[in-house]
């Protein structure tokens, strides 16, 4: 791990059922992660992904890449452009700094209509064989 390191890519594509599955297993029953109808009265196109299952998305991406041992310290993110079924958000991350074993990284999550997510996750990778680390 060192700073100006670039995480590869993460695809994941938005399916009506993430959308609702990520809002039912977050508590997070707004009419506009489930109901097509509903959003559209509210002035959305379609159900919307919540902040919870961004927040779980950027989480795995980050644990996708650095393994098991990783612990996330801190996630602060700010959420852009919706993401709506028939989409794909793109994760992308670089290494900002590095303090011994702990990191923080850059994401970015960036969909059809441009950035859905932006900010920072703070990591926490154990060296496990202090050998290895010197």
């Amino acid at each position: 791990m060192r700073a100006g390191e670039r995480l590869p890519e993460l695809r994941i594509p938005v399916t009506r059922t993430l959308i609702v599955a990520g809002a039912i297993a977050s508590r997070d029953y707004q009419d506009v992660h489930h109901d097509p109808e509903l959003a559209g009265r509210k002035g959305a196109p379609d159900v919307f992904m919540n902040i919870l299952t961004t927040n779980g998305l950027v989480g795995r991406y980050i644990t996708d890449h650095f393994g098991p041992t990783a612990i996330l310290r801190r996630v602060a993110i700010r959420l852009g452009a919706p993401n709506y079924p028939g989409d794909t958000m793109v994760l992308t991350g670089s290494v900002e700094e590095v303090d011994g074993d702990t990191a923080v990284v850059r994401v970015l999550g960036a969909n059809g209509l441009g950035a859905h997510v932006t900010g920072t996750v703070t990591v926490t990778v154990p060296v496990t064989n202090p050998e290895a680390a010197s």
